[in-house]
């Protein structure tokens, strides 16, 4: 089996881990994805790239999140699905569901989402720890203020912690 295939899966098998507002800062840019009914943010500084859903092969005895694998120009990457990731009943695909292939750790891992839509700033960024419980909490790092409202910004370390 290939290493680098080992090593992806490992990987996303094995990831662990007040209130304060502060101004955010106008360099910041997140893309706005959709995961059921609910907005969610990504840093593009995390993104590497966005892509057509495309076929993912799966991988026995995985967790249950993990949609499998696919091949993005020669590599090897493993793809999660959010909508499982959150406990939120399948849907088929649909034109507008993406791959999001994040950079997590000098590895690339893609994320399965409803739909993108579009790379926002925030006007002011306030921690999730005082907005956000309950089992899901721990997905959302922090909330963000735009002119399209409020929308919850993704901690990747535990989105993908098995």
């Amino acid at each position: 089996m290939n290493r680098t295939f080992v090593n992806c899966i490992t990987r996303v098998e094995s990831i662990s881990d007040g209130g304060e507002t502060v101004e955010a800062s106008q360099q910041d840019q997140y893309i706005v994805i959709e995961v059921g009914v609910d907005k969610y943010a990504l840093k593009i500084s995390e993104v590497y790239e966005i892509l057509k859903m495309q076929k993912v092969t799966a991988v026995p005895n995985s967790k249950t999140f993990l949609e499998g694998v696919t091949n993005i120009r020669g590599n090897i990457v493993p793809v999660i699905s959010l909508r499982k990731r959150f406990q939120l009943e399948e849907r088929p695909e649909i034109h507008q569901t993406k791959i999001v292939v994040v950079n997590y750790h000098e590895e690339l891992i893609g994320i399965v989402v409803d739909g993108v839509n579009q790379v926002t700033r925030f006007s002011k960024i306030q921690s999730s720890a005082d907005i956000v419980s309950g089992v899901d909490g721990s997905f959302v790092q922090e909330i963000g203020q735009s002119e399209d409202g409020l929308i919850g910004i993704l901690n990747l370390e535990q989105v993908l912690a098995g």
